[in-house]
């Protein structure tokens, strides 16, 4: 059961059809062998990192035991390989290559390998993404045929892998095709619970995951989730300082009414009250919401139910992998996990846009129904891991926004 329908609820169905063998008295023809056609033996994609701007990478492919295959004719490969400038800007050096263990560079190589065909103009520019296995397997333990998958897309003009651009496309051999791309692609290695726990700028998007996980079985519960290696997020991640500032109005919002009836029994007529209120309430709101902690609060708990939480958190989730220049140019609405909900199917979901410039994506929104204006991304100046936009994990991709989105 994937995760989306957990979340919601619905069993899934699997649809099983039925094939009948039917015999009759005849003879069966006699076979006719399939002759493949004739491609010949070179060049092969082992071949093409003969070339002296591809020696890291195929060196590198030589230490993790790949280069029999890209040289065999009769498999069919496509290849995101980056050229030693590329590897270098990325981190990885020959002397790297050197020193690192074979696991890692098996790993690090296979993620760049997809074991089929596939030219840019099969790459659609829909959205989302769509996926394609490569043949690298993270957890082999736990099935041998799990894979981990890459997402090329492609905007006008310009094409990517994840979010890692290919600068050059479709240099054929016998056995495939080479893209060449501007860095290494790298495989994720965490999952997305991991980088909200770890980041010091995230405190309250964990608290508030938790806080909708309140008594809810581990096994259909966010943070399960969130750690599931099945699942295919997109999360866009609030700051700290975007939840402060809208748990702060929403508890504000509260609290007025209830000090200036205070005051008014304390004896200050309504308009007193009313000049006086705002002066109280503002700052108790302040000091509620000042740290993760509000989520904890019973004080707090009719205010910030689990359930209105779960229902905010789902919305920053949508159920596909999205990168950000995979975003469409023109504001479109897209579906999130709240609208697996019970009677919130027609929900419009939120609305994303992203604006693109020669190197890629310059700036992205997503804004909520329910947000007067929109969230903007934080986009990286580079892929850097640890940054705000673009970051990749086993089970998704996490966007660093500066807003709250609101589902009504």
């Amino acid at each position: 059961m994937s995760p989306i329908n957990r979340i919601n609820k619905i069993p899934l169905l699997l649809l099983t059809g039925l094939f009948f063998l039917t015999s009759c008295n005849k003879d069966l023809p006699k076979a006719i062998p399939i002759v493949p056609p004739a491609n010949g033996v070179t060049p092969t994609l082992a071949t093409l990192l003969d070339d002296p701007s591809f020696s890291i990478l195929k060196a590198a492919v030589v230490k993790a035991g790949l280069l029999d295959e890209l040289a065999d004719p009769t498999l069919r490969f496509t290849v995101f390989a980056p050229d030693n400038n590329a590897l270098i800007a990325s981190g990885i050096s020959m002397d790297a290559v050197n020193a690192l263990p074979a696991a890692s560079i098996i790993g690090l190589i296979s993620y760049h390998i997809i074991p089929q065909v596939v030219t840019t103009a099969t790459i659609p520019t829909s959205f989302p993404n769509l996926q394609y296995p490569s043949i690298l397997n993270p957890a082999p333990a736990v099935s041998p045929l799990l894979r981990l998958t890459t997402f090329p897309s492609k905007r006008g003009n310009f094409a990517w892998v994840n979010n890692i651009p290919i600068i050059a496309a479709e240099v054929t051999a016998v056995n495939g095709v080479l893209h060449k791309v501007a860095r290494a692609v790298a495989p994720p290695t965490q999952f997305l619970w991991q980088r909200i726990v770890a980041d010091p700028n995230l405190g309250y998007l964990e608290a508030a995951i938790i806080r909708a996980d309140s008594g809810a079985p581990a096994a259909t519960s966010l943070v399960g989730y969130l750690q599931n290696i099945g699942a295919n997020f997109t999360v866009f991640a609030p700051t700290d300082a975007a939840f402060k500032a809208t748990l702060t109005g929403a508890i504000y919002v509260g609290l007025l009414p209830l000090v200036t009836q205070q005051l008014m029994g304390a004896g200050y007529t309504a308009a007193q009250a009313a000049a006086a209120a705002p002066g109280i309430a503002l700052p108790q709101a302040t000091a509620l919401a000042s740290t993760p902690d509000v989520f904890k609060n019973p004080a707090l708990f009719s205010a910030l139910k689990a359930e209105t939480i779960k229902g905010i958190v789902v919305y920053h989730v949508l159920g596909s992998r999205a990168f950000s220049v995979n975003l469409p140019t023109a504001a479109t609405n897209v579906l999130t996990l709240l609208n697996t909900g019970p009677g919130l199917a027609n929900h419009p979901g939120v609305s994303v846009q992203a604006t693109f410039g020669p190197a890629g994506v310059t700036a992205a929104t997503v804004k909520g129904l329910g947000n007067q204006t929109a969230a903007n991304i934080q986009i990286n100046p580079t892929p850097a891991p640890g940054g705000t936009s673009d970051q990749h994990y086993l089970n998704g991709v996490l966007h660093v926004i500066n807003q709250v989105l609101l589902p009504q």
